[in-house]
């Protein structure tokens, strides 16, 4: 559980605070704009004192005064704005998630285009699309943390390759302890609202674009300036002309060197420096000049994760995430003094004295160079970093939003292990009805009940948790405690007309789809929701009895509802195998849904009963 305050008291007690502030800052800024005016109308009245009234150098005086004051005054306000924009963003971060607790969720990244209609749980789930569990989960400020919360949540869990292909920060971990460490940085991340705030305030307006931050990177990784500007020899040259064009200077002035030798020298050597390196450092220009502008909101995010208030001694991830960045702040205020050089060769007359006296675009060209050789193999590893802080920052958020769900019992073994005590569906609350269920290796579970009677729910209620379990993240639980094993789940089939595959045609293929994963995925749960259900009632008992048959002999344990009473028989013929549960309703002046399971076949069944009252 998430200690004290509560998720609402903190957003509401931000909001009224952050409020007073802007308002507060708004005020200064008032006054700020009035202090601008008043000193630049003094700064003109004196100037117009000196020219008409002949007060002097009084009059100047006092209008550089007023000039200094202006000038110092619109700094403040310039920072007053900064400040005030900041805060704006920091309260709106708080506004949306008030709203998200109110179960508006509209402000946040549907995660749609993740969404794969043939993968193996994700449709199912409802974990992409609109209300979808991304949605409620999402907070990410780049697009790289965004897609890797949606790797995260669309992997299986003993596929470690596949689940942190764009990581390196799992090596070596077997999938629990990757499991545990990632729910111990979710949970040390969770109580650091304050910085979690200031995480989330960066992008605001807007998420930052990952993909043109890595070209943009690349773009000065493919920049050649040549091996020779960081030569030993070259630079043993370049000091030597320098120290040969210093010493004709001193002998044409103290000596009787003709004073044409030094022109020479330093108009040979201009030539020299500016034919060597000025097409390299405009190529430097636009290169740095564009990672510059896609920066500028993804330093500020490296920064926050590099300002010492993140948890590294709760978790060894948070620490591997943390050192992974560490020198990234040093290399971006080198590629920012760089920028400065850059645009200091705009002053032609400066760039050609400098040019001469200290080779300065050798020296610039040289600094590039040095900083391409110390950093930039680094960056796709700070990219990685940043996109792996950001998937736990939204992690951490909705665990500090649900502080009501607990951490599962993730253990090892090469069993299917599913022990779920009050059990329910995360979108439903507290309000929800809550269930007991074990799930054992190698067994098959069928579930009977009336429409509406909670049988879907209740699937769905037992992926979503294994789904959070397996990402570090709250179950919605008394308590769960499960191995680490795939998920297979069959619950929302549709035929597709514009690939001419009909209903039934679509359940087959689904089908053949988990048949072919179970046979490279052993130890698989799978999850049915009513096989076969584009055909007759006698087919289609026959052929959910033939699969069930089928897939029994193999190492797949499964939970199927379904409203073929006939099925449950299969306990019967199997009882080592094969187990009957039931959502049972009661029927009476109204139907009574209790959504509580129960071992046995359900017994009544409501569509008759609805429908003969709906045409009375």
């Amino acid at each position: 559980m998430i200690a004290n305050p509560l998720p609402r008291q903190y957003y509401e007690r931000c909001i009224a605070t952050l409020t007073s502030r802007v308002l507060a800052r708004r005020r200064r800024n008032r006054l700020f704009v009035v202090g601008e005016i008043a000193t630049f109308a003094l700064f003109v009245a004196f100037i117009a004192a000196y020219a008409m009234v002949g007060w002097g150098w009084c009059a100047v005086l006092l209008a550089a005064m007023s000039l200094t004051g202006y000038a110092a005054i619109r700094r403040l306000d310039e920072r007053n704005e900064a400040r005030t924009e900041w805060l704006e963003a920091l309260r709106e971060v708080c506004r949306r998630e008030e709203c998200y607790l109110d179960g508006d969720f509209s402000a946040f990244d549907e995660g749609e285009r993740y969404a794969v209609s043939s993968h193996p749980f994700t449709t199912d789930m409802d974990v992409f699309g609109r209300a979808s569990l991304y949605q409620r989960i999402c907070r990410a400020v780049t697009s790289g943390g965004s897609g890797r919360l949606a790797a995260m949540l669309s992997s299986q869990p003993v596929d470690v390759a596949a689940a942190d292909i764009t990581s390196s920060f799992y090596c070596n971990l077997s999938p629990v302890e990757r499991i545990r460490q990632r729910a111990d940085a979710i949970d040390a991340l969770a109580v650091e609202t304050r910085w979690r705030t200031d995480f989330c305030a960066v992008a605001v307006d807007g998420t930052i674009d990952t993909d043109a931050v890595a070209q943009a990177m690349h773009n000065v990784r493919d920049v050649q300036v040549g091996k020779w500007v960081m030569s030993p020899a070259t630079l043993l040259v370049a000091a030597l002309l320098v120290s040969g064009f210093l010493i004709a200077v001193l002998l044409a002035v103290f000596a009787d060197l003709p004073s044409s030798v030094a022109v020479t020298w330093g108009v040979l050597q201009l030539g020299l420096v500016l034919g060597m390196c000025h097409g390299r450092l405009m190529a430097v220009s636009r290169a740095v000049g564009k990672l510059q502008r896609q920066m500028k909101a993804y330093v500020r995010v490296i920064g926050l994760i590099n300002d010492g208030r993140v948890p590294v001694e709760a978790s060894g991830l948070l620490r591997r995430v943390v050192e992974a960045t560490s020198g990234a702040g040093q290399s971006f205020r080198e590629v920012e003094r760089i920028l400065a050089g850059l645009d200091r060769r705009g002053n032609l007359l400066g760039l050609i004295f400098s040019d001469i006296f200290t080779l300065s675009d050798f020296r610039l060209l040289r600094r590039f160079a040095r900083w391409q050789q110390r950093h930039i193999l680094d960056m796709d590893s700070w990219i990685a970093s940043v996109n792996e802080m950001d998937a736990l920052v939204s992690m951490a958020t909705f665990r500090y939003n649900e502080p009501h769900g607990t951490r599962a019992e993730v253990v090892n073994g090469t069993d299917i292990v599913y022990e779920a005590h009050g059990l329910y569906h995360p979108f439903l609350g507290q309000g929800a009805v809550s269930n007991d269920f074990v799930i054992s290796e190698r067994n098959y579970y069928i579930i009977t009940g009336a429409n509406m009677a909670g049988k879907s729910t209740f699937l769905r209620s037992l992926g979503v948790n294994w789904l959070l379990a397996m990402n570090g993240l709250p179950v919605f639980a008394s308590s769960l405690r499960l191995s680490v094993f795939p998920l297979f789940t069959s619950m929302r089939t549709s035929d597709d007309l514009t690939r001419g595959i009909s209903y039934f045609n679509a359940e087959l293929l689904r089908l053949k789809s988990l048949i072919a994963f179970c046979a490279v995925h052993c130890n698989t749960l799978i999850i049915l929701d009513e096989i076969l259900k584009g055909t007759n009632s006698a087919d289609k008992l026959g052929g959910s009895r033939l699969f069930l048959e089928y897939i029994s002999q193999r190492r797949v344990t499964g939970v199927i509802a379904t409203h073929d009473l006939e099925l449950s028989r299969l306990a019967d013929e199997q009882p080592k195998r094969f187990h009957n549960y039931c959502f049972e309703i009661e029927l009476g002046r109204d139907v009574t849904y209790t959504y509580k399971i129960t071992p046995g076949v359900a017994r009544n069944q409501n569509a008759t009963y609805l429908l003969r009252q709906l045409l009375c």
